[in-house]
């Protein structure tokens, strides 16, 4: 295994991996912040028309992890991963081309399934980066980078938002498809990595897909990874739908997510020392994730605007420490799990995920929890509750067959 990060060179490695996660976040961030505006009253398209063509784009990224990650495993992460930087910039491009919804769609997908490689190539670059005991510590500081520089692009994003005009929104796109451009040379600047397998190797095509214990994590991760359309999609409806608290809440609980995460989330990877944390950690995770659907759901209850307000933020707090808890520990999972000659076909499919949660999740989610109300709440509470708890026995039965 190379260990990069642990020789001379570690800082300067670490560093360029950090930028390029900022890089490529900030640029996410002023883009998700007015992409759906410009689709709709610059591209022309319906709001339904756009929420079909995303789903679309991620049910492919989900699809395309695999092959992507498999590639990369013959042919070099790093290069890969330069290639796919270039690839997604490209495809952010293509959306100020589109004004049907069929090339919204083909867009969409090529969108969908870029992101989702790179960002399989890039766990499987840190995984053959660092050494073993630390590269879950290292994802964290990645992930504290990625919420900073998602933090200040939406704040750029914001302002074109205020200008609402096309060639502002024209000037965030570029800079999102310019910022993959950094990423991409960030990336290449890391050191030259050797081929964790042959080209030619003649591993059967589908393993990570034969290995059912590991399978068997990645859906059950999945599960929990429905909060993150739970921040982005189910609280921000529910809270203008059913409960008395002011509209600006919804953006005070983004900034206090994020900033929790910058703060706290290196701290909490710091934690792990064994696979049975990370277990204990995901188990953890469920119970807390349950706990913030209770709280969210008794906001509702009250008809004091303050008092629901308090209730929102102490769900918040809740919530985010079940989710740095379920990063840490599914990161260790699936970096631990997966053979170390297959890093990036295997990190491909335990990403596949997040594309599945953004894929089914808003729509899932606002059916069930804004929909359904306090049943739906705690429905959602028990899938968390279940998916930690069932996450131990799973681990232990994949690890058995290492």
């Amino acid at each position: 295994m190379t260990v990069l990060l642990e020789r001379p060179g570690a800082r300067r490695a670490g560093r360029l991996l950090a930028a390029a996660q900022l890089a490529g976040s900030l640029g996410d961030g002023a883009f998700l912040t007015c992409s759906v505006l410009f689709f709709t009253r610059i591209a022309g398209l319906t709001p339904a028309q756009v929420g079909l063509g995303l789903t679309l784009g991620w049910a492919a990224g989900s699809v395309a992890g695999v092959p992507l990650g498999r590639l990369a495993d013959r042919h070099g992460t790093r290069g890969s991963a330069v290639l796919l930087a270039l690839a997604t910039g490209a495809s952010i491009l293509a959306f100020l081309f589109v004004r049907t919804p069929l090339l919204f769609v083909l867009a969409a997908c090529l969108y969908g399934s870029c992101q989702t490689g790179l960002a399989a190539v890039r766990q499987a670059l840190l995984a053959e980066l660092a050494d073993p005991e630390r590269r879950t510590r290292i994802r964290a500081h990645l992930q504290s980078a990625g919420n900073a520089g998602l933090a200040v692009g939406a704040g750029l994003g914001g302002l074109a938002l205020s200008a609402d005009t096309a060639s502002a929104y024209l000037t965030v796109f570029v800079l999102d498809a310019a910022m993959f451009v950094v990423t991409a040379a960030l990336l290449q600047a890391l050191p030259a990595l050797p081929r964790t397998s042959s080209p030619r190797a003649a591993a059967p095509k589908s393993a990570v897909l034969r290995d059912r214990p590991y399978a068997l994590v990645t859906a059950l991760n999945a599960i929990l990874l429905l909060r993150m359309p739970l921040l982005s999609v189910a609280i921000p409806l529910w809270i203008v739908e059913h409960t008395p608290a002011p509209g600006w809440t919804v953006s005070a609980l983004f900034v206090l997510n994020t900033v929790v995460v910058v703060l706290l989330q290196v701290r909490v990877a710091g934690r792990l020392t064994t696979l049975g944390s990370a277990t204990r950690m995901v188990r953890r995770s469920g119970v807390l994730l349950l706990a913030s659907c209770v709280a969210f759901a008794s906001s509702a209850l009250g008809a004091s605007p303050a008092v629901a307000f308090a209730v929102l933020v102490v769900g918040a707090l809740v919530q985010v420490a079940g989710e740095m808890l379920q990063s840490a520990g599914s990161w260790e999972i699936g970096f631990a799990l997966a053979p170390a000659d297959k890093q990036g076909e295997y990190q491909g499919f335990f990403g596949s995920g997040i594309s599945v949660a953004r894929a089914v999740g808003p729509l899932l989610l606002s059916t069930v929890v804004v929909g359904w109300g306090l049943p739906g709440w705690l429905l959602l509470g028990a899938a968390f509750l279940a998916a930690g708890w069932a996450m131990g026995p799973a681990v232990r039965w994949a690890a058995a067959t290492r």
